[in-house]
């Protein structure tokens, strides 16, 4: 059975996307116990949004789907259904990440 999650308030869950690359510009492979973890993911779920002072809501920046920039140890780490996601409030996110040639929304 999948579990559905809705992150509340102004957080995000991102799944963070692997580099398939084990090898360095100099030839060397990297085994997987040595590599660092990857600062860029892709949000799968979005909350509404905080509240302002006068009780109206300031909508996120960013929606599901993006592609994000989050630092080193941004968010907090979850496992649902055997997969490991991250959870963070929007301001932790540094970025969105547009490919040249990428079909905009």
């Amino acid at each position: 059975m999948a579990t559905s999650i809705k992150p509340l308030h102004d957080r995000v869950i991102v799944r963070r996307i692997e580099d398939n690359v084990n090898q360095t510009a100099g030839g060397l492979f990297i085994p997987d116990s040595a590599k660092e973890k990857p600062q860029e993911g892709e949000v799968i779920a979005a909350g509404d949004g905080k509240y302002r002072e006068d009780g109206s809501r300031q909508t996120l920046d960013v929606k599901t789907g993006d592609r994000v920039l989050f630092g080193k140890y941004s968010g907090s780490e979850i496992k649902i259904d055997g997969e490991e996601l991250l959870i963070m409030r929007e301001d932790e996110i540094l970025g969105i990440i547009e490919r040249a040639g990428a079909n905009a929304n």
